[in-house]
């Protein structure tokens, strides 16, 4: 049976703003999708960040066969403790040699351990769909993205992105909004896997986010009105609602690759596919 460890770096009430308009903490979500990919894995939550919160050593971490770490919002450039205490995990996890996988603040935390960059995205946020993502040339015959078109949409809300890869990371798809959309890092003893975008998020969780965040993303002029936002957010609940809906596809302006619950996680099954052979 594994043994998986999701590392959640909400705070904790960061963890209950996301559990009272989306039901789930960003780490319980990452739990619930890997149960239902593994159902019989056994799924441990840590929450590093906190004050407090245990301190993992590698031979902590050597007991679980893959991390996962969740999207939050944390910014990695700050110099706080908590984000210092999220770093820190993510040494150890290198240091394990545990493969690991991250999305969106999970994948910033591991470019910041590795050597590289992150930054406040300098034009706008990428907020409730990121579009036209497409394999690099190193990309398309890596077994992380088996399974994607040529071109893809996938869930996405963030507002940092990658500036500079660490040394060594293998750059894997890209789109026009944010140029470091997938990647390889290996650091340490370590593989990393992880993706800018959200592949274990529900649309219904997405439309939530947009809801929680519109005047973020009217500041950012992606919309002009709370209205604008709410409308979208009322559209992508519809989609959770009616996946298979032409006529919800042509108005969002997605395809199943998004629409479909088993599509959006590709990266994430072919990551449990693969986990093995990276240790």
């Amino acid at each position: 049976m594994p043994r998986y460890l999701v590392a959640q770096s909400e705070l904790p009430d960061e963890r209950e703003q996301r559990r009272a308009r989306a039901g789930k903490s960003a780490g319980e979500t990452y739990k619930a999708t890997l149960k239902q990919l593994r159902p019989g894995a056994s799924v441990d939550i840590a929450s590093p960040a906190d004050d407090g919160a245990p301190h993992f050593t590698a031979d902590d971490i050597a007991r679980f066969d893959a991390v996962f770490l969740t999207g939050s919002p944390m910014h990695v450039y700050d110099h706080t403790p908590e984000v210092e205490r999220q770093l820190a995990f993510m040494r150890s996890v290198f240091a394990s040699g545990v493969p690991s996988f991250g999305s969106c603040a999970g994948l910033q935390v591991a470019v910041a351990v590795a050597g590289g960059k992150v930054r406040k995205m300098p034009c706008r946020m990428e907020a409730g769909i990121a579009r036209r993502i497409s394999a690099t040339a190193a990309g398309r015959g890596h077994p992380l993205l088996a399974g994607r078109p040529a071109c893809w949409d996938a869930p996405a809300v963030h507002g940092d992105e990658v500036e500079e890869l660490p040394p060594g990371a293998t750059l894997l798809a890209s789109n026009d909004g944010t140029r470091v959309q997938a990647v390889e890092i290996r650091f340490g003893n370590g593989v990393f896997w992880g993706v800018q975008y959200h592949p274990e998020l529900s649309i219904a969780e997405i439309a939530s986010a947009l809801r929680a965040q519109r005047d973020d993303l009217i500041e950012a002029g992606l919309a002009e009105h709370e209205s604008d936002v709410l409308a979208r957010a009322d559209d992508l609940d519809a989609l959770h609602d009616s996946p298979d809906s032409p006529a919800l596809h042509w108005r969002i302006g997605v395809d199943r690759h998004f629409a479909e619950e088993r599509l959006r996680r590709l990266e994430i099954v072919n990551f449990l596919e693969h986990a093995g052979s990276l240790a």
